[in-house]
């Protein structure tokens, strides 16, 4: 049991770290695609603000409708587990 904990915990910080990471970097390459453009063209800041502003709230969006789904799957989950009696895994105390 405690290794599957462990496991767990694992992976939720990797999907932490992989989701702040892919929040922070994916808007600043767009943004500094959009500087290029902007500097190409001679129109600082439209683009860069623009893409960084397009991107980000597109990563925003991602996130919360990736937590909601493993919100509603968690509660799918513990709602399919009401009334049963509890397991006992034949251990000791934990």
């Amino acid at each position: 049991m405690q290794e599957r904990q462990s496991r767990e915990l694992h992976d939720g910080a990797g999907d932490a770290f992989a989701a702040a990471f892919e929040m922070v970097l994916t808007p600043a390459i767009f943004g500094l695609l959009g500087w290029f453009i902007d500097s190409r063209l001679g129109l600082f800041p439209v683009f860069t603000l623009a893409l960084t502003g397009i991107v980000l709230g597109y990563e925003v969006w991602k996130l919360y409708t990736q937590y909601s789904a493993d919100m509603d799957a968690a509660l799918e989950q513990r709602r399919a587990t009401y009334g049963r009696p509890p397991t006992t895994t034949g251990g000791g105390a934990s």
